[in-house]
């Protein structure tokens, strides 16, 4: 797995701590320990290829201005050996350095070799990581924020793997609680109306048209056998019937989308077990409850949370809270992975300490668990916003909204922004074919690739699968550029898996696209100066083509050869 921006960078720190010990071996620094220094790929690419503090942070240690120890160590750097070519000091004492030409060719060459293992790495090595997204409740179909949320969990799922965690995809089925007792009061009223009977929906219930389809079809089968059962009867028999439905369109609408998983966990599950009352047992025994008005109360606010919440009811039934902690408890514990990744709506801010606080409580260890909390989206249509409603049915859903835009549109769009970032869905745009179109305009560029290969091969001028020659060095700076951003690839998938970030994979697709077509424009391939300068350019090219292949396959999407 190589990665040319630190292998560059590795080489430069290694000779600057020797040119420290060499300058210290020549008395003309003390012998002194040298502060953590950074080296650096400065915005301002005139400044250099990289830059470094060594002198800046070593001043004080070694009692001499840092423009004077920069200058000392440009006098004895050694870059022999090394992808530097040279050093320059620069204002108070920066260091700025230079590559060679050669690092240039030897990317585009790592590119070729390593193909779609380009830019993955093994920093998880070892690890397990479970990325748990979207969770909807089961009740009805996926609204727009949930199609955020795969799209967003998924490429977490995909930037861990990419850095070499053994990775594991789970949706958390909340088939217990509040929201399936709305459900079957929602479905209980809607079979009566089809059994003749005059009653009103109560206004909080879900009134979407799947209700209504659910409880058409438990007609059609059981007539009117469940109109005079009782109604504990009648609503088990209703969301025993619906439920397994609802499970299979939110797997199935999932799958359309790219999107499978691993695990499909019940909260049911943990409810039969005993684990959720063993969680408040556990709590009792260590002395972290007490009882007001008849309810069980948590202790939360000696584990740093804001306030105490209640555990248990008076009536007897825990809070929704108590599952999640249960299942957390699976999660860390029971499964013991690594780390354990939470996609979550931005409304559950104030949840996030308060399952913490309990799961710190039971010495869980909750460094392993980390929330990564979605902002909501809007959908534009027209430029106006799309009001939406799923308690009143008039919801856009992930499948309608994958009937009106491409696929590809939804998961690159949905990526776009960071996850703490409100998203503006601008409907008219995801369709439109040009290069307003971020998406278009990223596979634009892998098909304007393919076709220049493809005009290379029809004239003869380049073979599929031939062997690498010696390239020769970039001399415009549209090809060094290119090169640059493509040797950064690796290291742009490790940042933004360590920050569980997928819309740095979606920028970085689009700059490689905005300087691939600036190259595309300023250096022609098949009238290029020299036969040489015309295979180095078809090879920067295939890189190109190739880096952004594996770019969007991290998001899940398609490079398609012709458009």
């Amino acid at each position: 797995m190589i990665d040319m921006m630190k292998t560059a960078q590795a080489q430069l720190k290694e000779m600057l701590m020797q040119a420290m010990g060499q300058l210290v071996t020549e008395g003309k620094i003390p012998a002194e320990s040298i502060p953590t220094f950074r080296v650096e790929i400065p915005a301002d690419k005139s400044h250099g290829d990289f830059s470094s503090n060594i002198a800046m942070v070593s001043a004080k240690a070694l009692h001499m201005p840092p423009r004077k120890i920069a200058e000392l160590l440009t006098e004895v750097l050694y870059f022999g050996g090394s992808y530097i070519e040279r050093a320059e000091t620069a204002g108070p004492g920066f260091l700025n350095f230079f590559l060679k030409k050669n690092w240039f060719s030897d990317t585009i060459k790592a590119v070729l070799e390593e193909k779609d293992q380009y830019g993955k790495s093994d920093i998880g090595k070892g690890k397990r990581a479970l990325v748990e997204f979207v969770s909807a409740n089961p009740t009805g179909p996926m609204h727009v924020g949930n199609a955020r949320g795969a799209a967003l969990g998924d490429g977490i799922a995909s930037l861990l793997e990419w850095t070499g965690w053994e990775t594991e995809r789970e949706f958390y089925i909340n088939d217990a609680g509040n929201q399936i007792e709305k459900f079957a009061t929602s479905l209980e009223v809607r079979y009566l109306q089809k059994c003749g009977q005059e009653i009103e929906m109560p206004e909080d219930a879900y009134q979407g048209a799947d209700i209504t389809e659910h409880a058409e079809n438990f007609y059609q089968e059981n007539g009117n056998r469940y109109a005079e059962v009782e109604s504990e009867i009648r609503r088990k028999a209703l969301v025993d019937f619906a439920l397994p439905k609802n499970i299979s369109g939110l797997e199935r609408d999932l799958k359309s989308y790219r999107v499978e998983y691993d695990h499909w966990f019940s909260e049911s599950t943990l409810h039969k077990s005993g684990a959720v009352m063993d969680i408040v047992q556990k709590l009792k025994e260590k002395g972290y409850t007490y009882e007001q008005e008849g309810a069980i109360w948590f202790k939360a606010e000696q584990f740093g949370a804001d306030k105490d919440f209640v555990l248990v009811r008076a009536n007897g039934i825990p809070t929704y809270i108590v599952p999640d902690i249960a299942y957390h408890c699976d999660k860390l514990v029971t499964r013991n992975f690594d780390k354990a990744i939470n996609v979550l709506g931005a409304d559950h801010h104030g949840y996030v300490p308060r399952l913490k606080a309990a799961l710190n409580a039971l010495e869980v260890d909750t460094s392993k668990l980390d929330v990564v909390l979605m902002q909501m989206v809007k959908l534009l249509r027209d430029g106006e916003q799309i009001k939406v409603s799923k308690r009143s049915g008039k919801a856009i859903g992930l499948v309608t909204l994958l009937e009106e835009i491409p696929l590809d549109a939804a998961r690159f769009f949905f990526n776009m922004r960071e996850a703490d970032s409100h998203f503006e869905f601008d409907l008219d745009l995801a369709v439109e074919q040009s290069s307003k179109n971020p998406v278009y305009y990223v596979q634009y560029a892998h098909a304007r690739i393919c076709s220049i290969q493809r005009m290379l091969k029809e004239e003869g001028l380049y073979q599929e699968g031939t062997p690498l020659n010696e390239l020769p060095v970039p001399e415009k700076p549209q090809e060094i550029e290119l090169i640059r951003h493509l040797a950064a690839f690796p290291s742009e998938v490790a940042a933004a898996a360590k920050i569980y970030d997928p819309s740095r994979i979606t920028k970085y697709a689009i700059e490689l696209a905005t300087l691939y077509h600036q190259f595309y424009d300023a250096c022609s391939v098949k009238n290029a100066e020299t036969p040489e300068i015309r295979e180095f350019r078809t090879d920067l090219c295939r890189a190109a083509g190739q880096v952004l292949r594996n770019a969007m396959a991290i998001l899940k999407i398609t490079c398609p050869e012709k458009m």
